[in-house]
């Protein structure tokens, strides 16, 4: 069930339109794949009508730390759902990694509905105690997994649900995983759902691996006939998806012999003291908890619901991205982070 795919090639590129952003600057170091340039140069990156930066001095100067400090120092950490995929997909709502999971057995898809419909209003509820809260959400998780494993899961039906699921990366996504491996910047994609899908996400939608990644979900074990037999790890659920999750995410495409690059030591990526955090919910913030980062800089996708959340989402995020806007804007800030002194 490994994969091994080719990697597309990166060219440098001058970004032309960085300068028509508010609150970036000319930097002439960007990324492309061949396929994708002409694409790049047509897109219009002037996304200052869906952009809000409540402090915009507070970040030129985290941008101005971060940038100084070098790549060495970076490490980006990402929210997968509604983050780095599409929130509306043609006027539809895009589905998550978890929901777009058919297990192949109406019975237990069934069940696994009535358990998401009794415990997600628990997640969210503001009277239930952090403690109480994470206990409820252990229980959830492994009642999901033990359903999964019950109702007979296979590999296949996972290949079926990524195949035939309302769901797409955001335009800019793959341009941006592809500058940070060529500057060997980890990425760490946090969720509290299941590994396995979001590598059939990579592996259909974008038809490549990448050697800075690092997915730090809850993993499956599969049996020689492609049936799923355990979890691998501890349970990563909503509240404890965070940096101190990185220990108990197992290494990525082990099974074949595979190996995630710089990522692989969870040592050296904590070193890395300046951090990128890209979410969709304020939550989302507390992704690098465990982390004794120098600078962060967090960027916001406020996808719907605009006019009720702007004003939390504003004071809670360095910068914030409307209407299910693209990744070009990110592409374009971890250009200037990565940009040195001298333009290269």
């Amino acid at each position: 069930m490994s994969y091994r795919l080719r990697s597309s090639s990166i060219i440098n590129t001058e970004c032309s339109a960085i300068s028509k952003l508010p609150f970036l600057h000319n930097c002439r170091v960007c990324c492309c794949s061949k396929n994708n340039k002409k694409t790049m140069e047509k897109e219009d990156h002037n996304l200052s009508k869906f952009t809000v930066t409540n402090d915009p001095q507070s970040f030129n100067e985290k941008i101005s730390a971060i940038r100084n400090a070098g790549p060495s120092k970076l490490q980006v950490i990402a929210d997968f759902d509604a983050t780095l995929t599409r929130y509306w997909i043609n006027g539809q709502r895009g589905q998550s990694s978890h929901g777009l999971l058919q297990q192949g057995n109406p019975e237990y898809d069934a069940k696994r509905k009535a358990l998401f419909e009794y415990y997600h209003p628990l997640e969210y509820s503001l009277t239930i105690p952090h403690e109480e809260k994470t206990k409820l959400m252990e229980e959830w998780w492994g009642k999901t997994h033990a359903l999964l494993i019950e109702g007979g899961l296979t590999y296949d039906a996972i290949k079926n649900s990524v195949a035939n699921a309302n769901i797409a990366f955001r335009d800019g996504v793959v341009e941006l995983f592809e500058f940070l491996e060529e500057r060997d910047v980890p990425v760490l994609i946090f969720s509290a759902g299941l590994a396995d899908i979001i590598e059939e996400v990579l592996r259909q939608k974008v038809h490549r691996s990448f050697k800075n990644i690092k997915i730090v979900s809850n993993q499956m074990v599969f049996n020689d006939c492609g049936r799923l037999v355990s979890f691998k790890g501890k349970l990563i659920h909503s509240l404890n998806k965070n940096e101190r999750a990185l220990d108990m995410a197992a290494p990525l495409h082990d099974q074949l012999g595979d190996t995630d690059g710089p990522v692989t030591d969870n040592a050296s990526v904590k070193q890395r003291t300046n951090v990128l955090l890209l979410g969709d919910h304020i939550g989302d913030l507390g992704m690098s908890d465990g982390l004794n980062y120098e600078n962060r800089i967090s960027v916001g996708f406020l996808n719907d619901n605009i006019e009720k959340n702007l004003e939390s989402y504003r004071n809670a995020f360095d910068i914030v991205y409307l209407n299910d806007t693209p990744m070009w804007g990110v592409v374009k800030l971890a250009t200037q982070l990565c940009c040195m002194e001298d333009g290269s």
